[in-house]
């Protein structure tokens, strides 16, 4: 989730029709969670009332029963999100082959290049990092497994945009904002389906300053067995020490080689797990 964006932002673009099965008080007591966010750590129940939009007295209803099941807590005033939220993302996490395959080889590049590397998938409109391998902290912001950044500003977002189906992306960009990041972010549709074609055409990207002033990043997408991009792999490097084509000399071929190792590890499994 952006932050700041409000969550009925989000609801609105969901399909106007829901099945019979839709569970509309999950679907709000998720909306409360996501409420919080870094910009937005501790909220009034006007906050979360005002950022979901929900009635007061519905928000505190759902505030209350996430406080007893651990996943919020209050001084009676302010609440905010428990450690035990964490679990619901690590059950995503654990059930996946993909962190657990990447991690050595991004510990591999990383130490062969001397920059930092990352693993990202594509989650609505964002990217979303589920491994990484610091170096060096390049960016104003901290990056963990969980991080989200708007996908159209990020090398590992433009792998991932440029592996949709047409329509996919169509549809991507009927719900993406385009806003600008830095004085080099685009952020006309035309201009990135153009880089994106040649994202696809040419098997990765570099984005340049767009996501952050300073920070250059190149990505390589990352197939499953049918040839479809499930995630990205990339490099990322402050801009005062590489030029652009110091990257695609000398961080691009081993980007790509740590992309088909993994590729092919995923192929195969997660080491030390059973396969029917």
């Amino acid at each position: 989730m952006d932050a700041g964006r409000p969550i009925e932002a989000e609801l609105d673009s969901e399909p106007a029709h829901r099945g019979a099965h839709h569970v509309q008080s999950l679907e709000r007591g998720l909306a409360v969670i996501k409420a919080f966010h870094a910009g937005a750590a501790e909220l009034t129940l006007s906050d979360v009332a005002r950022a979901t939009g929900l009635t007061r007295a519905a928000a505190r209803r759902f505030l209350l029963t996430l406080t007893d099941l651990g996943y919020v807590r209050t001084d009676g005033k302010y609440f905010s999100l428990t450690a035990r939220v964490l679990e619901l993302g690590y059950a995503y996490l654990s059930s996946m082959t993909l962190p657990e395959v990447a991690q050595p080889h991004l510990e591999s590049l990383s130490a062969t290049v001397h920059e930092s590397s990352s693993v990202s998938v594509l989650e609505g409109t964002d990217i979303v990092y589920v491994a990484r391998v610091a170096v060096s902290r390049i960016m104003t912001v901290s990056i963990n497994v969980g991080t989200r950044f708007p996908a159209y500003a990020t090398s590992m977002g433009h792998v991932l945009l440029a592996g949709l189906s047409k329509a996919e992306l169509e549809a991507y960009f009927l719900v993406a904002s385009l806003d600008r990041l830095t004085d080099h972010t685009v952020t006309s549709p035309n201009p990135l389906r153009t880089e994106l074609a040649k994202v696809a055409d040419q098997g990765w990207a570099m984005v340049d300053q767009e996501l952050e002033e300073g920070l250059r990043s190149v990505a390589a997408p990352i197939h499953d067995r049918k040839g479809r991009t499930v995630a990205a792999v990339n490099l990322s490097t402050h801009a005062s020490r590489t030029t652009a084509e110091s990257v695609r000399e000398n961080l691009v071929p081993p980007l790509l080689e740590t992309a088909r190792a993994i590729e092919a590890d995923l192929a195969i499994g997660a080491p030390g797990r059973a396969h029917g």
